[in-house]
C-alpha cells in the first residue's frame, strides 16, 4: 500500500513509520526537516499546512491511506477536508481523548459525552481550545457525504521524544531537574488518575485499523486500560531520577496548578487534568484482536531513562511558567538559562512581578 503520514515525525509518528515500513508499505512522511529515507520510508521536506505543498503531496500517488498528525484550528479543516477525504481510501484523522466530558461511570468509551456537547460554560466554549477543537473537526466528518474515515482519540502518548508530567512537558520538568531545579508540581493533578500509553502501542493500534473496511465512519480511542494516580507516576519519575543521577530530586508542591491562574492556559488543567481518566479499550481490540500494550510502568521508566542520557530537550515556550516555577520553588536556577538582556528582564518580572501583571502579559 502507499500510505501518507503528514506530519508523522513526532511520539507516535516515528513508531508508526517504522512499523508500516516493516511490513513491507510504501510510506512517505511529511516534514519540515531534512530526514533521510530508509528502506520503503520517504520523506517529503514540506509544511503539510500549506494548501500547495498539501495539493502537490496528494496528487503524487492514489494514497492507499492517509494518516494525519497535523493540529488544524477548526477552519482550517474544514477549508481542506474534501481534497484529504478525495484523495484516499482512507483517512485516519488524530483527534483526542481531551474531547471527552467527565465519565460519571469512572470508565470511558467511546460513546461517551463530549465536552463540546455537554458542557455548561459558556465562556469555555466561546473558544476553539484543543477539545473542543478536536470535537468539532470530528464533527466536520461526521456531517461529510464521505464516510471513508476513520477517527482515532490517543490520550496521553508518551516516548523517547515525549514526556509529560501533569501538564507539564519533558522541558518544563525533566530538564529543569537535570539542571539543578526541584520539580514544580500540584496537589490538585497529583491525587487524579490518568492513563498514559506508549507511542509505540498507539503506533500500533494506528497500523492495525489501516486498511480495515470496519474502521471506517468510526471512532476509536487506542489508550491502555492500565490507570495510575499522577503520584504515582511523579514516583516512578523520581525512581529512575535517583537511580540514575544518584540523588532523589526535590518536589515542591503547589495547592493548585500553576496553569489555573491563567486564562488561556486553564482548560487542560480544568477539563483534562483534574477529571479521572480511565478507558474501556475493547472496541480497538475488536478491530485489532492482536494488538498488546506494553506495561507502563516498564515503558516510562525506559523513556525517562533514555532521555537522561541523551538530552533530547527543545526549548521550552513556557518561560513564564519556569520563572514562576522558580518563584515558587525560591529557586533561581532557570535564570542561567536566558541568553541576552531582554530575556533576563522578562525573567525577573515573571520571577518578582505579582499575578496580576504576569497575567496582562500573558493573556494580551
Amino acid at each position: 500500500m502507499n500510505i501518507l503520514l503528514l506530519g508523522g515525525t513526532g511520539a507516535m509518528g516515528v513508531h508508526l513509520s517504522s512499523i508500516l515500513g516493516l511490513r513491507g508499505e510504501d510510506v512517505y512522511v511529511t516534514t519540515r526537516g531534512n530526514k533521510k529515507g530508509e528502506g520503503t520510508i520517504k520523506y517529503l521536506k514540506g509544511n503539510a499546512k500549506n494548501i500547495d505543498f498539501l495539493q502537490t503531496v496528494l496528487q503524487m500517488k492514489k494514497w492507499d491511506a492517509i494518516v494525519d498528525f497535523m493540529v488544524y484550528n477548526t477552519k482550517e479543516l474544514q477549508e481542506r477536508i474534501d481534497l484529504l477525504l478525495s484523495a484516499t481510501k482512507q483517512y485516519v484523522f488524530l483527534s483526542s481523548s481531551r474531547v471527552y466530558a467527565e465519565s460519571p461511570s469512572g470508565i470511558i468509551t467511546e460513546e461517551s459525552p463530549r465536552l463540546l456537547d455537554v458542557s455548561k460554560d459558556k465562556e469555555y466554549l466561546l473558544t476553539d481550545e484543543y477539545a473542543l477543537a478536536k470535537a468539532r473537526e470530528e464533527n466536520i466528518l461526521y456531517t461529510s457525504l464521505s464516510k471513508n474515515w476513520t477517527i482515532i482519540r490517543p490520550y496521553i502518548t508518551f516516548s523517547e521524544q515525549r514526556l509529560q508530567l501533569g501538564v507539564m512537558e519533558k522541558e518544563d520538568w525533566l530538564c529543569r531537574v537535570l539542571n539543578g531545579g526541584s520539580i514544580v508540581f500540584s496537589e490538585d493533578i497529583a491525587q487524579h488518575i490518568t492513563t498514559m500509553t506508549y507511542g509505540y502501542d498507539v503506533a500500533k493500534g494506528i497500523a492495525g485499523i489501516i486498511g480495515k473496511e470496519k474502521a471506517l465512519g468510526e471512532a476509536f480511542h487506542i489508550v491502555t486500560s492500565e490507570y495510575y494516580k499522577w503520584s504515582e507516576i511523579l514516583d516512578i519519575y523520581l525512581n529512575v531520577i535517583e537511580e540514575e543521577l544518584g540523588f532523589r530530586p526535590k518536589v515542591v508542591f503547589t495547592k493548585q496548578a500553576i496553569n489555573l491562574r491563567f486564562k488561556k492556559l486553564q482548560y487542560q488543567v480544568k477539563y483534562c487534568r483534574l477529571f479521572d481518566r480511565r478507558f474501556d479499550n475493547s472496541k480497538i481490540l475488536s478491530i485489532v484482536p492482536d494488538l498488546e500494550f506494553t506495561s507502563v510502568k516498564d515503558s516510562l521508566r525506559s523513556c525517562c531513562k533514555d532521555l537522561i542520557e541523551s538530552g533530547n530537550f527543545k526549548n521550552s515556550n513556557n518561560n513564564f511558567l519556569y520563572a514562576l516555577m522558580d518563584k515558587e520553588a525560591k529557586e533561581y536556577i532557570s535564570f542561567r538559562k536566558y541568553n541576552g538582556i531582554k530575556n533576563k528582564i522578562k525573567y525577573i518580572v515573571f520571577r518578582f512581578s505579582f499575578s496580576t501583571l504576569v497575567n496582562r502579559l500573558i493573556n494580551r
